[in-house]
Formats: structure tokens, sequence, C-alpha cells
């Protein structure tokens, strides 16, 4: 007999166990919508619901005899359920079950998929206020360019989540159809009601209109939307990676006690986790593309999806899994060095402020050219002469004839910078802080 799904884990929903569970579910929710039409006796689809179960390994026995998966499951069904089995998947196709079914398999998989990326908001919307106001370099081209913080890098990748969560959902949506309707779709055996009741009973919408098959552009969505998560949680990975050099060494992910680094060198700590979540992005991207190839099939239906879909589909929402659950670790745990930060911020020798001296420049009547000139020619020294830039400025005869130091004291002012962090934060928590 069957063992009935009882917990959310990605593997168990991709079991082969779980696959013919649903087979099953689909196969006993259209008896019982026949039997409600009349056109299938009330006892049989009650023996059915009753007795229907299954054997896998029969199940593969009969089908290195049959060659086709759906008649040796229903071969299987049958032996149990006994003669009531003569109404199993009366006016079915394959597809109908089978597309049917794996309609509810993808609809339990985002559903786990957005337990874990409510886990993952959550750790970065902790850490995110921990380091609200804690200073870091912002780089650009990898280059320093202005003061932020690190909260707000971490506001970002809320953000992030936040689409990823809206796509999910609306893939979640797009994916929750079932059909009846028939080998090509004109429900030439059944009516259109019974392909209602049966999503019905299954928690689906009935598609519109479909082929022999439910179309793929619906996956090929789901997909995508599984995709760009992995490339969101590969650019927080990565970025994690850059500041973990140890030329930069801001932040670093967690480091157990007696975890190895290098089987050559003892004192390595290397960011192998976010490593990990950036190869298994490149993984998912590359299912996405199979999916999109899914979605040109012959005519009313062919089978050149069904054995891309059994690698992609579980593939890809177990590699995304594991993504998740890692990398919420790692943001839980992740060191971070704002004594660092403040170290790295200061290493080029404030010429980071040189945007705000430029415009208290352009501020006071001088053009934009000429206040850039002289600001760059001051930035140029500081970097070439490892000079402050800041005293630099001061001994300026044309800057100081326009500012006074007050006005650079305002500039290089990193409290001024920052200002506006907090209504950043109140525009992407929305007062959950």
């Amino acid at each position: 007999m069957i063992a009935r799904y009882t917990h959310p884990d990605m593997g168990r929903i991709w079991s082969d166990q779980r696959r013919y569970e649903t087979w099953l579910q689909v196969e006993v929710a259209a008896a019982e919508a026949m039997a409600l039409a009349g056109l299938v006796p009330a006892d049989a689809a009650r023996d059915l619901a009753a007795k229907g179960g299954f054997d896998i390994a029969r199940i593969e026995e009969i089908e290195r005899t049959t060659q086709h998966d759906v008649i040796a499951f229903t071969t299987s069904v049958a032996e149990i359920v006994g003669p009531s089995a003569r109404w199993l998947h009366f006016g079915l196709t394959s597809s109908d079950v089978v597309d049917t079914a794996q309609a509810l398999q993808m609809v339990q998989a985002c559903d786990l998929t957005l337990v874990n990326l409510a886990a993952l908001a959550e750790a970065i919307r902790s850490r995110a206020l921990e380091h609200r106001r804690t200073p870091m370099i912002g780089r650009t081209h990898g280059v320093h360019a202005e003061p932020m913080t690190f909260g707000l890098k971490l506001a970002l990748w809320y953000a992030d989540t936040a689409r990823n969560v809206a796509r999910v959902q609306r893939a979640r949506e797009t994916v929750r159809v079932g059909k009846i309707s028939g080998a090509v779709g004109t429900f030439a055996h059944l009516d259109p009601a019974i392909e209602g009741e049966v999503c019905r009973r299954l928690g689906l919408e009935p598609a519109p209109v479909s082929s022999q098959v439910v179309q793929r552009d619906r996956h090929a969505e789901l997909l995508s939307a599984l995709a760009i998560t992995a490339a969101s949680l590969e650019k927080f990975a990565l970025e994690i990676r850059g500041l973990q050099k140890t030329e930069i060494g801001e932040v670093e992910e967690p480091f157990g006690k007696g975890q190895k680094g290098s089987s050559a060198m003892p004192h390595k700590r290397n960011p192998i986790g976010c490593e990990q979540v950036v190869g298994l992005a490149r993984l998912i991207r590359a299912n996405a593309m199979a999916a999109l190839e899914n979605v040109a099939l012959w005519h009313e239906r062919d089978i050149s999806h069904s054995s891309v879909e059994r690698v992609i589909l579980p593939d890809s929402f177990i590699a995304l899994d594991h993504m998740l659950r890692r990398f919420t670790r790692i943001v839980a745990g992740m060191a971070v060095y704002p004594d660092r930060m403040l170290e790295n911020l200061n290493r080029s020798h404030g010429v980071v402020f040189s945007g705000q001296v430029l415009l208290e420049l352009a501020r006071r009547g001088l053009s934009r050219e000429q206040a850039y000139e002289w600001v760059q020619r001051n930035a140029m020294r500081a970097f070439h002469e490892q000079r402050d830039f800041k005293g630099l400025l001061l001994t300026d005869a044309d800057v100081m004839a326009v500012l006074a130091a007050a006005d650079l004291d305002k500039a290089f002012d990193l409290d001024e910078q920052l200002r506006n962090v907090d209504t950043i934060f109140d525009r992407v928590f929305k007062g959950s802080r």
C-alpha cells in the first residue's frame, strides 16, 4: 500500500514513491468525479480510494515488458484493487494523470521553497538591522567609490529575496493547473465538468485549453523563477567571497571548530559554502534553458520534454533547497569585521569624499568642469603621493578661495554621507524593525 505524504522534504517530494502517490491521487479523484456524474459505479470509486495502492518493484518489473510507465502503474494498482480496477483510468490518457500529478509535486516543492526563502529573508533582515550603521566602503568596478554601510548591502539582498518570493509565488500559480481533456485536448471521452471536479478535489485550476499536455511555457516560467532565485544567491555568495579576500578581510563565512580549509595549508579558511552556492547556480540556469527548449513540441504532443523534466525538476528544486538552507546558515553565522571595514574605508586617504567636495564647489557658483579639475588633481596627488586628501585640499589656494574649512569638514562628515540610511531601511523593511 502507498505511504501517505506527511512531511515537507524536498527529496521526498521528488521521489518515485511520491510520484506514484500523486498519480494515484489523480486516478482516485477522477474516479470519484465520474462516480458523482454517474459514469462510474460509486462502489468502484470507493474501492479505488480505499484499496488503491502500488508496489514500485512490481511497476518496474511490468515496465520492463510494457516500456510504458503509466500502464505499468495502472496494472500494479489493478492487481491490488481487484475487480473494481476496471474503472481505473477510465476515459483518461496518460498525460491527464502525469501532468496533473506533476502539478501537485511542483506546488508542494514551491511551498517548501517559499518556506526556505522566508527563513533566508529573516536571517538577512536580522543581520541588516544589526549592521544598519556599520560603515564600509562601497565599491564600483571593484574600486573604492563612496561610503555606505554593511546593513545597506544586506537590505539590498533582502529586497532581492522579496522579489524572488514573489516570482516563486507567481510561478506556483502558473503551474497549479491540471488537465483531463484527453488525447488531443478535445474532451472526446469525458466532459470538461469532470476535469473541473478533479481539479477542485486536488486544489488545482483546470487549464483553459490544452493539447495532450499542459503547455510547457508554464514549466519554463517556474524554472526561470528558480534560476533567478539561484542567481540572487550566487550574487550574495560572490559578494561574501569578495569581502573575504585576505586583502579585504571584512566578512567571513562561518568556519566551524575542527573544520579544515586545505590538505596542504593548515592556515586556510576558504569560503567553500559560498563557492558551492555559486557553482550550483550554474546548474539551475542550465536547467532553465532546458525548460525553455521543452516549450516547443511536435503538434499536440511528443515526449521529448518528459525525459528532460525527470531530471531538471527534481534536480533544480533539490539543488535550490540545499542552496537556500546552506546560505541561510552562512548569513546567520558569518563573521563581520567592522574595524576592518573602517580601516579599508580610510585606506584611500579620504578621496572617497571627492564627490561631495565637487558638489560644494559647484553649489558656490564654480562651473562643474572647473570644480572637477580642482578636485581631481588633489585626488590624484593623494593617490600617487599617499597623502591625506583633505589636507591637500586645505592647502589648495583655488579650492580654499571658494570653500571655508567648515565646508570641507561637512563634505568629509561620514554621518552626513549616511544620513539617509534610516529612510532606506524604512522603505525596504516597511516598519518591520
